[in-house]
């Protein structure tokens, strides 16, 4: 059995899909971008702010779904321009402490809303 996962802390899908769902003891968290959940601003001021306002957004899911990203297993990070790769890494990593997450980063040539970052988790639901 699958649970739908959805807060109004986060940006609500721009297509037929959830936020995340939980099946199986564990909680696929969709590709988050740096829209913001109250507004729908996109935030493009620079790729740290950026990437601050997509782990926000996973953060908002995740606590939704009651875990944390110390519960994360796995990441992917889609840039549009590998030279941000620096930047994103210096701000996703305050999101974590230990036993950090397996992870991909790979560049793309295009992102939803023309976006420079999305990020999707998937975590342990205990």
């Amino acid at each position: 059995m699958k649970s739908v996962i959805n807060t109004a802390n986060a940006p609500a899908p721009i297509g037929p899909y959830s936020q995340a769902i939980a099946t199986g003891g564990l909680l696929f968290v969709s590709g988050q971008i740096p829209m913001n959940p109250v507004t729908g601003e996109i935030i493009s001021s620079d790729i740290k702010a950026e990437t601050k306002q997509v782990m926000e957004n996973i953060a908002a899911i995740l606590s939704k779904a009651d875990v944390s990203f110390a519960d994360v297993v796995k990441t992917t990070i889609f840039l549009t321009d590998m030279q941000s790769f620096a930047h994103v890494n210096e701000v996703y990593g305050t999101y974590f402490t230990d036993k950090f997450p397996a992870r991909e980063t790979v560049q793309v040539a295009a992102l939803p809303k023309n976006v420079n970052v999305e990020i999707s988790v998937i975590a342990v639901k205990s």
